[in-house]
């Protein structure tokens, strides 16, 4: 890949969205896949940490929306698994390298090879292309999208969970580390709604308040012919803009869908919400992109 065109950047600046393919190697890719392995291998959760992971307006609140795990995952690397794959005892009843439905939030910052992905001169010459001064990363997750059970993803705005005053200052850079087509669950867009705001937001409650997050507004009803799908092959990437409105189908299929994705911000006159979940740390404040 070598870069962007103004043509390219002006499709992002359109729809919300844009589509490239070989930003990784096949080479790169799987060794992503092979670190992911020795992570999930070496994986030890605790029961009461077994947080099953949901899109779903009432279910975010009933499980990570009220879990500390979740909340305090911003700068750690922590697992969420999919519906299904526990016992009433909390004991895998599936292998837990299929259980998983997403690790993160900070891989780009403890893994090396998610750290070179994140930091890479391709990534950085999008980023430059599309005018961020100063950007900055703000989470970064590995999504499994299993065979068979890989939940869907409801239609939402990642602007929803990642609010900046103004809007519009946030980014997702999601990397296919296999091919993403419509049988294993791709993503589905709907172009140009990046143009008309948001219309929820998840934010933190007060402290000492339970659950921890709450939703102010809910989201729309979208008529299913306005989505339309986004396949990509294995090293390819999605730019998604943090306004526009996206979801991925439940996969059926036999064939996983891993991607490694993180979201940027430009940090130049922006105000990061302190009602957003995910907030930075000492340990973790949110790193340049450029360094």
């Amino acid at each position: 890949m070598d870069g962007l065109t103004d043509q390219d950047v002006q499709k992002y600046q359109d729809e919300g969205y844009l589509v490239l393919d070989g930003l990784l190697s096949p080479e790169e890719c799987d060794a992503l896949r092979d670190r992911m392995s020795e992570i999930i291998e070496r994986m030890d959760v605790p029961e009461h940490c077994r947080t099953q992971f949901s899109t779903d307006h009432d279910e975010q609140l009933k499980t990570q929306g009220s879990a500390d795990y979740f909340i305090t995952s911003g700068d750690k690397i922590r697992f969420f698994f999919e519906k299904g794959v526990f016992d009433d005892k909390g004991e895998f009843i599936v292998p837990k390298e299929h259980s998983l439905n997403k690790i993160g939030h900070a891989l780009h910052a403890y893994e090396p090879l998610f750290k070179a992905v994140t930091h890479s001169p391709k990534v950085q010459n999008l980023v430059k292309k599309l005018g961020l001064i100063y950007p900055v990363i703000l989470q970064s997750m590995y999504i499994f999208k299993q065979p068979g059970i890989g939940g869907e993803v409801t239609p939402h705005q990642d602007a929803t969970f990642l609010s900046t005053q103004p809007l519009g200052r946030v980014m997702g850079v999601w990397i296919a580390l296999e091919d993403a087509a419509l049988e294993n669950g791709c993503l589905w867009f709907i172009p140009g709604s990046h143009n008309n705001g948001i219309t929820r937001r998840m934010v933190r409650t007060p402290k000492g308040t339970f659950p921890l997050t709450d939703f102010i507004g809910r989201e729309k009803d979208y008529d299913d012919k306005l989505f339309v799908p986004a396949p990509v092959k294995k090293g390819g990437v999605v730019l998604i803009h943090g306004q526009v409105v996206h979801r991925s189908a439940a996969n059926t299929s036999d064939a996983s869908r891993h991607v490694y994705t993180f979201h940027i911000m430009e940090s130049q006159n922006t105000i990061w919400s302190p009602e957003n979940w995910l907030q930075p740390t000492e340990e973790l404040p949110f790193p340049s992109l450029y360094t």
